[in-house]
């Protein structure tokens, strides 16, 4: 191998100079205050343990670890420990407010169960992103230690609709070639085949993907070439 070759290689990092990472992240994040979050690395799967005051701090924690290089997984084994006890009663009336302030989500067709904190949302929406904005404002309630997401995504569309919807999608984007992309569908799920020409072609298309009503799951078999 050449000397331009291995300088062209990125640098193994270790188990532990990846756990310091994740640390010195964690640090830096100004959401995470607490002092007693613990990092595990081993071959460059993070394990985060210990306590935190908010189910929102838990979720901020995971996606601070994520972000390191050379993170492949997080084991997010974080406790909720409430720094203030409420009642499931006084969670649920907050879940009901914060979901009928955001316009975008169909409060009328989700229901919210809290047991011990623990919130389970139940319903059905037309789009993808509207399940993921009623987690997010659930997330960052005051009490809430958790939250099981089994809203189901279930728009009147036909696999078809949704093919041609993304195909126009991704014509109309300036940042695709379009005639390098094939789209499949197997009921709601979306395929996505063929090659870009950088890891930023290959998010928009999913982005593209996802944007269509109806869509549950995108599998991104783009490859990135020339």
């Amino acid at each position: 191998m050449s000397a331009d070759a291995k300088a062209a290689r990125a640098p193994a990092i270790s188990d532990d100079g990846i756990r310091n990472s994740v640390l010195m992240e964690l640090k830096w994040d100004p959401k995470i205050t607490s002092s007693d979050i613990g990092v595990a690395v081993k071959d460059g799967v993070a394990t985060l343990a210990g306590f935190v005051p908010s189910y929102w701090e838990k979720d901020a924690a995971e996606k601070a670890a994520k972000r390191v290089y050379g993170v492949k997984a997080v084991a997010n084994d974080l406790e909720v420990k409430l720094l203030t006890t409420r009642t499931d009663p006084e969670i649920a009336r907050d879940i009901v407010h914060e979901l009928e302030s955001h316009i975008s989500i169909p409060t009328e067709n989700i229901k919210a169960t809290v047991r011990s904190g623990w919130v389970t949302l139940e319903g059905r929406v037309d789009w993808q992103y509207q399940k993921v904005l009623a987690e997010a404002a659930v997330k960052k309630i005051r009490g809430v230690v958790g939250v099981s997401n089994k809203i189901e995504v279930k728009p009147a569309v036909s696999p078809t609709d949704i093919k041609s919807k993304i195909e126009d999608a991704l014509k109309r984007s300036a940042e695709l070639d379009a005639r390098r992309i094939s789209v499949e569908t197997d009921g709601s799920v979306v395929k996505l085949y063929g090659t870009v020409r950088s890891w930023a072609e290959r998010e928009e298309a999913e982005r593209a993907a996802w944007s269509a009503p109806g869509v549950t799951k995108v599998e991104n078999h783009l490859t990135i070439g020339p």
